[in-house]
Formats: structure tokens, sequence, C-alpha cells
């Protein structure tokens, strides 16, 4: 495969990852498409705990499209032949704390709700998945802003051999 093709595989995916986001944000605040389904997630004596829910997961999409914003970045340096580039070794590595970063406001907002009595425990366990796949998303960017850099070093070794 070659770096263009990449580059658009990924810019491809980036672009529907951002489509169903913006999707799920407009269909949440405006048209109220989610909250008409997601009532039915809550009992009718909590009916009204649905709103503060879908506020707090708009906020949490804030560090998402940031996330996908650096991600197009990366693309286009793989596009334009830097994939081994200090450039691309620090966007992973603002990447796996922007996810680490998100991961624990949303763990601990899923707390405080749940001290507020604006959840149930079955939806703090529920979101202890996305908070694992968030620790795993941002381990997996940090290692591979890690070998990125060890690879933009050797490079930079190999470019200095004759």
């Amino acid at each position: 495969m070659s770096q263009k093709s990449l580059a658009r595989w990924i810019k491809g995916i980036l672009l529907g990852f951002a489509s169903f986001g913006i999707i799920f944000c407009i269909c949440a605040v405006y048209f109220g498409v989610i909250p008409l389904f997601g009532r039915d997630v809550f009992y009718d004596d909590k009916a009204h705990l649905f709103m503060p829910w879908m506020f707090f997961l708009l906020i949490t999409a804030i560090p998402c499209y940031i996330f996908l914003v650096m991600g197009w970045k990366i693309a286009v340096n793989i596009e334009n032949d830097r994939s081994f580039s200090a450039e691309n070794a620090a966007y992973l590595k603002k990447m796996a704390y922007l996810t680490l970063g998100d991961t624990i406001f949303f763990a601990l907002g899923n707390i405080v709700f749940l001290f507020l009595n604006l959840s149930h425990p079955a939806m703090l366990l529920a979101s202890l998945v996305i908070d694992f796949l968030g620790v795993s998303i941002s381990v997996g960017c940090a290692a591979l802003s890690h070998l990125v850099q060890k690879a933009t070093e050797i490079q930079a070794e190999n470019e200095l051999t004759i």
C-alpha cells in the first residue's frame, strides 16, 4: 500500500468518525432525536436525568474532535512522505495525553453523577468499558509516539551515513 493510499484511508476513516459524531451532536441538541430514544433507558421517575447526561457527553466530545484534527495532520504528513518525523511523534504524544485526560474526565464525571444521584450504578459499570477503551487508545498513541520518535532518530542517523 502506497503512502498516498494509506493517507487517503486514514482521512476517510477520520471523516467517518467526525461525520458520525456531528450527526450525533446535531440530533442530540437540535432535533431531540437522541433524547427521544434515550429517555427509554431511564425509568419514568428518572427521565429528567437524561439531559444532564446528554450535555456531559457533548462536553466529552470536544477532545475527540481535537484528536481527529491531530490525526488529520498526521495523515497529511504521511501523504507528504514525512511518516517518521518529530512532528508526528509530538502529535501522537499530545493525542495520548488528550485521550487520557478525556477518559479521566469521563470517569470522574460518572462518579460525580453517581454521588449526586443523577446516575445508576449500572451506568457507571457500563462506562468502565468506555474508560478501558480510552486508556487503551491512550497507551497505543503513547507507544506509537515512542516508536515514531525512535524511527525518526534512526532515519536521521542513516541520512548522515554514507
